[in-house]
């Protein structure tokens, strides 16, 4: 689960400000239980653990199923969610200019990939899952999200910069998950990065989420398919290389060739990498994010 530092995010907040429902998350991650058996693990009435499940489920924290059981049917909570990432506002440098530009995640300019792997709009598939081929597909600009297990998309990207404007940081923003077959919250994946040729580094991806549906994903894409990735951001400056603030590589600007009028970015499951568990390319129209992948470039003026 992704959230923010706005409204929309404050139940969850408050659903989570709470220790007896802290006590019963704990409960629900070690197995699925029923009103009856939480209150007597807290020694409360099942009035008052009823209120305390509504809260929870209105958080979407947990999902409660009407079962058939011993004496009748009862209804079982369970827990749902095994992670959750904040969002904070993005951090702002006064002291530099910035230029943007949103690439779509389907205007990649090369790419060699093995199935699990495939593409889609916000209207369907493009062309057969598990066949490479369609990566070529010339309905491929209009993909919004892409996977595949082990390979790489690599993208062209317009350099906005001037000949008399310095980079100071480059930022790459994205939405991204693993890559398993329907989907599997816990399946580890070391994704590469490339600039220019120059690795940035390797991060490992936790998981392929599904706990939830995407925020953006369209109503035809099934609930067991990948529902939503982590948003990342990769920050390169002349003191190295970040990734969402931990430092990725020792690689600064000074390394890369930033005034040519293309950049490369290359995203990679390398074929030896310890955990081969491919990559899921969220753009507009799928995930939790309405953006495709960002590059913002902060300058000064050269004197």
């Amino acid at each position: 689960m992704q959230l923010d530092i706005s409204k929309d995010s404050i139940h969850v907040y408050e659903a989570l400000a709470s220790d007896t429902r802290i006590q019963i998350l704990n409960l629900l991650s070690q197995s699925s239980m029923n009103i009856k058996e939480l209150a007597h693990a807290l020694h409360m009435s099942s009035a008052i653990i009823t209120r305390h499940i509504n809260q929870l489920e209105h958080a979407k924290l947990i999902r409660t199923e009407k079962i058939p059981g011993k004496s009748g049917i009862q209804k079982i909570s369970k827990l749902v969610v095994d992670k959750i990432e904040i969002t904070f506002p993005t951090t702002i440098y006064p002291n530099f200019k910035m230029r943007s530009l949103e690439l779509p995640v389907g205007h990649y300019t090369d790419y060699n990939v093995t199935p699990t792997c495939g593409l889609a709009s916000s209207k369907d598939f493009i062309g057969h899952v598990d066949e490479p081929k369609y990566f070529m597909d010339a309905r491929r600009m209009e993909a919004q999200i892409i996977w595949f297990t082990q390979g790489y998309l690599e993208y062209k990207v317009p350099n906005p910069l001037q000949k008399e404007e310095q980079i100071e940081l480059l930022e790459i923003s994205f939405e991204i998950a693993s890559e398993f077959p329907y989907s599997n919250n816990v399946w580890p994946s070391d994704i590469s990065f490339y600039l220019n040729g120059h690795t940035l580094g390797t991060w490992t991806c936790p998981g392929n989420f599904s706990d939830i549906r995407g925020k953006y994903t369209p109503s035809w894409w099934e609930d067991s398919n990948s529902q939503y990735g982590l948003f990342k951001t990769i920050r390169i400056s002349k003191h190295g290389t970040h990734f969402d603030g931990e430092i990725l590589s020792e690689l600064t600007l000074d390394d890369l060739d930033i005034t040519e009028e293309l950049l490369t970015f290359r995203i990679a499951v390398e074929k030896d990498a310890k955990n081969i568990g491919g990559t899921t390319i969220f753009g507009k129209g799928f995930g939790n994010h309405q953006k495709d992948m960002e590059f913002k470039f902060y300058y000064s003026e050269k004197c």
